[in-house]
Parts: structure tokens; sequence; C-alpha cells
């Protein structure tokens, strides 16, 4: 393929995948507007937010391996169109129950294109060094795009209205679908690929239940008994998904990558990055507006610290990743953003240039960290197996990123409510130790001085809070490291021990 149509097949892919990834937060700054003008309730607002990434990471393993059966840019295009079509529906929609129907049918729209993307980047790129690149690209779009998505759904709803959010899409998704079919090479696809109908079903079950268990058990009025109830419906499916895919001789999702040790270091990877980037910028935007006042607009505009830097880390990590042992690189990246969430943990009280510093290294490392998380896990698998692999990873990032909203903020307001000491003599309700939102809400209606000192409480017990959990993370993606190496380790040990 001439050069320039390769470079072309890379823009198209990464403009879709920002739509997709921009698509499961840039609600987060639209909501307040469509709730109003829909009237929507509290549980549809949570399945107007929810319904595109449970439905999304339930379909992923299934799309990626008719992917592999159907051929990578014929999904891709048709992923185009439902993503159209259902962003129409959705910036339309008259009722809240429409506008849900559209999140599915985006979901629907992005499982098809998600891994697709991937593999076409895989058949396309076929000089190592230009697949670094390439991957990088794609690594940064996946890793940054997400924290693009409230900064440009809040600008499209102050200068339109919240519709303008799945508008946007449209004139991208169709000249993205122009630009696939005069430039993207085909690909025939393997026939003889089995796609597992039941296997397809079961996946579904267990990623949508689990996830759904996340986030009900993050969610403030979320009920622990159906957060329960996912669980165990999530955990049984999965065993029994695991046990079929074992016992197929065409499964659904290849669990024998795993043992490759670049293509396990690199789910791993992809999983603790997702889990400490959206983590921590959701308890840094809750810091930034609640204890330093910051607006909305401005909090976000410092977290962008996070996937600006991604996004520069990235392709970088993709030229320079080819002259270095890849699970090293991949080891040494999350040391990168330990330093980084260090960095900040010093630095949170000290003005903002210092937490911007340390921001953007968590970012640098968790970008790199993506991009040999991509290149390892699609250049170790097998090609004819490019969608399922790309799937795999993709559920990673699911996973990674509704684990680390959830439990990051679950262990926060836990921790905020352990501390928590109400000024004596002041008689508040008991709620003001639930979180600091409510501390605050409380305050506005008592008399000055007793507002300040449960402000002060509130704040104090929150910052101890974030301080926890900035020493948590830290540790957390410390240990990843370790892991990481002791698993190319052992790896180096098999190989040895196999030619003696």
């Amino acid at each position: 393929m001439n050069d320039y149509k390769r470079w072309i097949t890379l823009v198209v892919v990464s403009s879709a995948l920002m739509l997709i990834v921009m698509d499961a937060t840039i609600l987060y700054t639209a909501l307040p507007s469509l709730t109003h003008d829909l009237g929507a309730s509290a549980s549809e607002k949570l399945w107007i937010l929810n319904g595109y990434s449970l439905v999304m990471a339930g379909l992923l393993p299934a799309m990626g391996t008719l992917g592999d059966r159907l051929g990578h840019r014929r999904m891709f295009s048709l992923g185009l169109i439902v993503f159209s079509a259902a962003s129409l529906l959705a910036a339309f929609a008259t009722t809240p129950a429409v506008l849900i129907v559209g999140r599915v049918l985006l979901a629907v729209g992005a499982s098809m294109m998600m891994p697709a993307t991937l593999s076409i980047i895989r058949v396309t790129f076929t000089d190592p060094r230009e697949l670094g690149l390439a991957i990088g690209i794609w690594g940064s779009i996946s890793s940054g795009g997400a924290g693009l998505g409230p900064i440009i759904g809040g600008l499209l709803v102050e200068h339109f209205w919240w519709g303008a959010a799945f508008l946007i899409n449209v004139p991208i998704s169709i000249a993205a679908l122009v630009l696939t079919l005069v430039y993207v090479p085909k690909h025939a696809g393997n026939q003889e690929t089995k796609w597992d109908l039941m296997g397809s079903f079961q996946i579904l079950i267990a990623m949508v239940a689990l996830i759904y268990a996340i986030k009900e058990f993050a969610r403030r009025e979320g009920s622990l008994t159906f957060a329960a109830i996912g669980a165990v419906i999530g955990v049984v499916a999965l065993i029994i998904f695991i046990q079929r895919q074992l016992r197929s001789s065409n499964p659904l999702l290849d669990l024998s990558l795993f043992k490759i040790s670049p293509f396990t270091t690199g789910f791993i990877t992809a999983l603790v990055g997702l889990f400490g980037q959206l983590g921590i910028q959701y308890i840094v935007t809750q810091r930034l507006q609640l204890v330093e006042g910051l607006n909305p607009l401005q909090a976000g505009l410092i977290t962008l610290s996070i996937p600006v830097a991604a996004l520069v880390a990235g392709p970088l990590a993709g030229k320079i990743m080819h002259r270095y042992d890849v699970i090293r690189f991949k080891s040494f990246t999350l040391l990168v953003a330990a330093l980084g969430t260090l960095i900040y943990l010093f630095q949170f009280n000290s003005g903002i240039a210092g937490q911007i510093l340390g921001l953007a290294l968590l970012g640098a490392g968790l970008g790199a960290g993506m991009t040999a998380a991509s290149h390892s896990i699609m250049s170790y698998a097998p090609p004819e197996k490019a969608g399922m692999a790309a799937s795999i990873e993709e559920v990673a990032y699911e996973l990674g990123g509704a684990s680390g909203i959830a439990i990051i903020g679950s262990m926060s307001g836990l921790v905020y409510t352990l501390t928590m000491k109400i000024p004596a003599g002041l008689q508040v309700p008991a709620n003001v130790k639930d979180s600091l939102d409510e501390a605050l809400m409380v305050a506005e209606g008592l008399p000055g001085q007793a507002a300040e000192a449960l402000k002060a409480a509130g704040r104090a017990a929150f910052d101890e809070s974030f301080f926890a959990i900035l020493v948590g993370v830290t540790v957390f993606f410390a240990i990843a490291s370790l892991v990481i190496c002791w698993v190319g380790a052992r790896s180096k040990q098999r190989k040895t021990g196999a030619l003696i």
C-alpha cells in the first residue's frame, strides 16, 4: 500500500476511535441539561450514562471474533453506519426511553468498530517501526480521548443544546465511512473462524452483570443487594463461559493467548492503566471543585493534563519501543505513572503548577503504557485472531475504567466517613459524614462561624481520604510494575529451560 494511503487509513480509524471513547464521557457535562429537558428520573439518568459502556463491554468479545470471520473493514463500515443512525436518534430523542435506546445502539456500533480499528492497523502497517508509531497514536487516543469528552460536551451544550453532543458524531462518521470505502484495504476474513453464538450470549451476560455490579456498588444511592446479585450472575456466567471456551475446538476467546507473556502483561498494563487513570481523574476533579472551589470547566482543564500528556507520550513510545524489551518497557511506564502520582501526592496543597506536573507525568506514563500494551497484544497474537485479541484488550479497558471509578470512589468515601469529625457543639444531620457534598450543603443553612467550622472539618476529612487513596494508587502501580517484571522473568526462565 502507498505511504499516504496507510496514514489516511490511520486517520480514519483514529477519528472513529476518538468518537467511541469520547461518547463514554461526553454526557458528564450535558446530563443536567438533558435531564431538565426530558424530565429523566434518577433511574433513567443512570441508564442514559451507563447503558453505553455496559452494552459495549458485553458485545466486544463477540464483535472482535465476528470481525475475524467477516473481515474487519466490513465490520468497521457497518459499525460507522449504526453509530451514525444511533447518533441521530439520540440527538433528537424526545423521551428518556428513546435516548436510552439510542445509547444502546451507539454501543452496538462502537463494539463493531473498536476491535476493527486495531485489526485494520495490524494488517495495514507491516513495518515494525511504523506499526509501533501507528499503535502509539491509537493508544494515546484511546487513553486520552475519554478525558476530552466532558470538555467538548460542555462546550457544545454551552453554545448549542445537549443533542449536539451526539449530532457531532454524524458528519465525522459519514466522512470516515467514505474514506474507509476508498482507502482502507479489504480484508476478506477467515470463513473457517467459527462464531460461537452461545458463548457470545454468555460473555455478554457476564460482562454486563459484572460492570453493572461495580457501578451499582460505587453509586451513592446504589443498592448493595442489586450489586451483589449482579456480581453473582456475572461470576457464574463467566465461569460457565470459561469452561465452554476450554472445551471448544473453536473458542470465541482463545484463552491460550494468555500463555504468551507479552500478551498477558499487555492485558495487565491496560487494566491497571485505565483503573488508575479514570479513578484518579474522578477524585482529583472532585477535590478541585469541593475543596479548592474551582468550577467544573476549571477543574476539567487542570485534569486535562493527563490525557494531553498521554496523547503526546503514546506516539513517542511507539517510535522508540522497538529498542527495548517490551515487558520491561511496560513495567517502566507504570513506575513513571507511580512517580507522577507520588509527585501529585506532595503537591496537591502547593499550587496548580505542581499539580499539573504530577498529573502530566501520570498521563505520560499511562499513555506510553497503553501503547506498549496494544503493541504487545496485537503483535504477539496470530494475525487470524487479531479481532479477538483487540476485543480482549478493550475488555481490559472497560473493566479497568469501571472498577477504577467504583473502587477508588468507594474507598475515598469510606475513609472520609471514618475520619470526618463533626465540630463540638454542632447539631447537624448524620449524613454530613457520608460525603463532603452533603456537609457543604448542610453548612449553607448554618450561621457564619458554624458553617465555616463544618466546611473546614469536611474538607480536612476529604483531604485525609484523598491522601490515603493517592498512597494506595501509587503502591498499586508499583506492585503492578513488579508483577509484570516477574511474569517476564518467569517467561525467560521457561525459555531457557526449554533450550537446555
